[in-house]
């Protein structure tokens, strides 16, 4: 399993090290605006820095779903499968080696972001326009129509729940694309109905998460549940998605 998510993680090193290097640009442009007190550099790489950190998750993610469909529609790649690796082993290195690069890019933007906020923080005496802007924005903020208080302990239980959200998307991604695959490979509009089987497992996924959770009346206790389900929901599109695998295009 290691080996197999060294292979996955070549496959994607390089997009994952061009991320890093716009990354270091834009904190770069971050520190010359804070301490050179330009709140134009400052802002506009305050956007830029969101864009990256969520962005950059997309990329993940998209980038995971398009290698296991080369995986199972190009010649080259189509080795994989006669390695002896059990599809259960093959999808699950690329589920692991995805779901840890969601992990730790996302643990690294939240650190990154705790960081920028608290030297803002310290600077907002001599920045006070920039700091009243991102005041405005986080106390509008609001989950599922609920106002909510922003600090650490609610930012961790967000950041949990959206990257384990982000799974699941992925996870879903997976098994429409393999559904697509073993049903419809050559078809026409077989990439339409992977996509509108994605859009239907997505919605009834999130609707299930908002079943369970839509009782409780903590926010951050919402938060916590709604990734673990969500966790939950990706191994059962695992197993699921691993099965049609090894009985349909295993060789």
């Amino acid at each position: 399993m290691l080996k197999l998510m060294k292979y996955e993680f070549r496959k994607t090193w390089f997009m994952k090290a061009i991320l890093l290097a716009v990354t270091a640009v834009a904190e770069i442009g971050y520190l010359v605006g804070l301490y050179g007190e330009q709140e134009d550099v400052l802002i506009s790489s305050i956007f830029i820095l969101l864009l990256l950190a969520l962005g950059g998750l997309v990329i993940i993610g998209i980038g995971s779903v398009m290698t296991l469909h080369r995986d199972m529609t190009t010649r080259q790649s189509y080795m994989l499968f006669m390695t002896p690796n059990s599809c259960y082993s093959i999808l699950g290195a690329k589920m692991l080696e995805c779901a840890l690069s969601v992990l730790l890019t996302g643990v690294f933007f939240f650190a990154l972001g705790a960081l920028d906020i608290s030297l803002l923080l310290a600077k907002q005496g001599e920045l006070g326009n920039a700091w009243k802007m991102l005041q405005e924005v986080l106390t509008s903020f609001s989950i599922n129509g609920r106002p909510v208080e922003i600090n650490l302990g609610v930012l961790a239980a967000l950041t949990f729940s959206l990257l384990s959200g982000w799974i699941l998307t992925i996870a879903t991604a997976y098994l429409a694309d393999v559904i697509s695959v073993a049903m419809l490979s050559g078809k026409r509009f077989s990439g339409l109905v992977s996509f509108l089987l994605f859009l239907l497992l997505s919605i009834l996924c999130s609707r299930l998460v908002t079943w369970i959770t839509g009782s409780i009346d903590s926010t951050t206790l919402m938060l916590w549940v709604e990734g673990l389900v969500s966790l939950a929901l990706s191994g059962i599109m695992y197993f699921a998605t691993a099965k049609l695998m090894e009985e349909k295009l295993s060789v």
